[in-house]
């Protein structure tokens, strides 16, 4: 890697409901797209601080870390993404922040190719953590 090389790195949350349902969050930025809580690290951040702070910060709640699943890298970003299993505590009431606009649980085979590829990953999660690259 040379010194002037840039990559941004993320970390995101697979949270299902009692159905098996996948909590996406659609943004007020950008395209408005639809995805998994989480996002950017921050200078000096681990992964997993910045999957705390995010969903909190998103989500107006603490989350409960399962497992990191993988780790990917999206070419079209030059980002790697990190993807956790994660639990609401009980009783978890969602507040979204003013990044997104509203939640919702989709079925694993409503969620685009790639998302579907990182959530189908992290639910058969086997105790390796995979690495891909898109």
């Amino acid at each position: 890697m040379g010194f002037h090389d840039f990559y941004r790195l993320s970390s995101h949350a697979v949270i299902c409901n009692t159905v098996g349902q996948i909590l996406l969050l659609k943004a007020t930025y950008a395209e408005h797209a639809w995805g998994l809580p989480g996002g950017g690290l921050d200078m000096g951040e681990t992964i997993h601080d910045a999957l705390f702070r995010e969903c909190h910060e998103e989500l107006g709640c603490e989350i409960e870390l399962d497992y990191l699943s993988g780790v990917y890298f999206h070419s079209a970003v030059t980002s790697h993404a990190f993807i956790f299993k994660c639990h609401f505590k009980e009783n978890t009431e969602i507040k979204l922040s003013v990044e997104h606009s509203e939640y919702r649980w989709f079925n694993v085979d409503e969620l685009s190719e790639i998302q579907r590829i990182r959530v189908e990953d992290c639910l058969r999660f086997q105790g390796q953590v995979v690495s891909r690259a898109f």
